[in-house]
Parts: C-alpha cells; sequence; structure tokens
C-alpha cells in the first residue's frame, strides 16, 4: 500500500480509503463474517481509513463499524459525516453536536479524526442542500464543527463539494476546513480542471481540487466508479446518483464507449478506475465501496499496477473532446 499526505494535517493516509456507503453496502447489508473479512483483509493490506456516515443504512454503517473495529489491534483513521435537515436550521452549531454524539456513540469512540459535513453546498437551503453562509456565518456549521474540535471530539473539518461549484468554492476558500470529498472520475475530471471541453457534458466542478490545493486542504476522491456504472456493466439496483447534470442512461453509455475506447488491458474495470483517480498526485485518498470482499482484492491488485499510462490518458482527452460520442 502507499501513502499519501493529506493535506496540511500531516497525516500520511493510504492512497486507497474503506468507504461505508450503500453503493457498495457491504457495512450494511452483508453478513456479520463477511464484514469481518473485510475489515481484517484492508487492515491486513494496509489500509488505514475507514469512511461512514449516519445516514449509510441508517446508522448501520456506523453501528457494524464501530464493533468490527473494537475487535481488531490496530487504531485506523476514522471519518463520519454530518447532514443538516431543515428542523436544524434554528439551531445549526447545536445540530452539529447532537449529530456528533449519536455517530460516536454508533462508532464506540471518544472521537473521529475528521467530521464532515455530508450536505451539498449551494444558494438555497431545500432538503439536502444549504448555504454557504450558513456554513460560515454566526452560530452556523462550521462555528459548530470548530467547538467539536476544541473539545477533542473531533480532530480535522472537511466538506463535501457535491453542490454548487461556486458556493463550494466560497465554503473552500474561507481556510476553515481541512479536508474536502470531491467527486472525480473517468466520466467526470472536472474538478481536476479549469474548464471542460465544449462537447462535454455534466456535473460541472471545474476549480474545486484548484481552490483545495490553494487551502493546502486534502482531497478525498468520492465517486470514482460512477456510482458502479465504471466498475460493472452489471446493474444491482444500488446506484445512486448524486451529481445534477448526471443521467443513468447518458452514464451507462459514457462508460461503454470509454472501455471500447481504452480496452482492457490496464486491469478490470474497476481497477482501471482506481488506477485513474490515483493518476492525479493531488488526491489524498480515493474513497472505494465494496460489496463483496473480492472487491477490495481486485483493487489492491490495480492500485499495485500504478498509475495509468500517457497513452490511456490521451484516449480519455479525445473522448471527453468528442462528447463521447455525442451519444
Amino acid at each position: 500500500m502507499k501513502y499519501r499526505r493529506f493535506g496540511r494535517t500531516n497525516l500520511e493516509v493510504s492512497e486507497i480509503a474503506f468507504g461505508g456507503g450503500r453503493s457498495g453496502g457491504i457495512l450494511i447489508d452483508a453478513d456479520d463474517e463477511t464484514r469481518r473479512k473485510a475489515v481484517r483483509s484492508a487492515l491486513d493490506h494496509g489500509i488505514n481509513w475507514f469512511d461512514t456516515a449516519p445516514q449509510y443504512g441508517q446508522g448501520k454503517s456506523e453501528e457494524a463499524l464501530g464493533w468490527l473495529l473494537e475487535e481488531v489491534s490496530e487504531t485506523p483513521f476514522v471519518s463520519t459525516k454530518i447532514m443538516i435537515t431543515e428542523a436544524d436550521h434554528g439551531d445549526l452549531a447545536g445540530a452539529v453536536e447532537r449529530s456528533l454524539d449519536q455517530s460516536l456513540a454508533r462508532l464506540r469512540r471518544n472521537s473521529v479524526n475528521v467530521l464532515q459535513l455530508h450536505n451539498r453546498i449551494g444558494t438555497k437551503d431545500t432538503d439536502r442542500w444549504i448555504t454557504a453562509d450558513q456554513v460560515l456565518g454566526p452560530r452556523g456549521v462550521a462555528e459548530g464543527m470548530e467547538r467539536m474540535r476544541e473539545q477533542g471530539l473531533i480532530s480535522f473539518m472537511g466538506l463535501t463539494a457535491l453542490g454548487d461549484s461556486h458556493e463550494s468554492r466560497r465554503v473552500i476558500e474561507s481556510g476553515r476546513f481541512d479536508s474536502a470529498q470531491v467527486y472525480y472520475n473517468m466520466l467526470n475530471p472536472s474538478a481536476a480542471r479549469a474548464t471542460m471541453p465544449t462537447a462535454w457534458r455534466g456535473f460541472d466542478s471545474t476549480g474545486i481540487m484548484t481552490a483545495c490545493k490553494t487551502q493546502d486542504m486534502a482531497i478525498m476522491a468520492i465517486r470514482i466508479f460512477a456510482a458502479s456504472y465504471l466498475a460493472s456493466p452489471v446493474r444491482t439496483g444500488r446506484e445512486s446518483i448524486l451529481t445534477n447534470n448526471t443521467e443513468p442512461k447518458s452514464e451507462e453509455h459514457m462508460a461503454e464507449a470509454l472501455f471500447e475506447q481504452i480496452g482492457d488491458s490496464h486491469g478490470n474495470r474497476a481497477q482501471t478506475a482506481l488506477r485513474f483517480a490515483l493518476s492525479n498526485p493531488d488526491v489524498s485518498t480515493a474513497i472505494i465501496g465494496l460489496a463483496e470482499p473480492q472487491h477490495l482484492e481486485d483493487a489492491i491488485k490495480g492500485a499495485n499496477r500504478g498509475v495509468l499510462p500517457p497513452s490511456a490518458l490521451d484516449s480519455l482527452e479525445t473522448l471527453y473532446n468528442t462528447g463521447f460520442g455525442a451519444g
């Protein structure tokens, strides 16, 4: 396992992180022995970061990770999240504390390494969205997280950059956050760029990584398998699209066009997608979801092959410039 610098935190983290979300679902849906095997394998391979959230399985992911990590001698890094609802708008800082208290109880921990804002950041506060002012303003989310840090309940503060890019950059540029979850994959590399080709269509995340780098924030690459469309041609029903301007039919079309273009010499689909994410040196860690322990073994083999060769990256540029054949 290779390790990378986690922004300005001075942490050295495995370039692969174990994701506890619904897309993979292993912490939520698998039997205890399968979950135990997956966590043990991850640790044995040198993975030192586990990511979860209260929303994953309505607390099941955190609960499972809590007892699973109690069984091992290692002390890996753990990140979880907070999701602000409309009912919390009268007491944003208090909502942070209440959510974290519940997460720590489920995780059976006294603290977590990173607490991340799970909401998308935009211009309006509806459903899963929250405004930059609600994050940064007096008695806002950031202030609540800072209180938790002062109490030693968290070490670092993170956010999720899945909302409006301009508003997300406002929060990033405040300098108050240590890490960001950034949407980044072979179908959508926009976060690492200032612009995308005219023919390309998708969720526009341009400028996000540059903003993070300016603040020396860690970058946690998420959705590197694009809700599994890049990992497998087989649909499981767990696919969930989280970004604007992203449709299942177009994701499936683009994934097929992509692998037809670059071939299968770089590993299987999931390995190729992981190698792409790790080809970006600005990525601190790539979070992967697992449905079964073998998926972890495949990912490790892919990572061990190193970054994608220039020829493969050039082929991807052709696809971006042609809009994946404009299909």
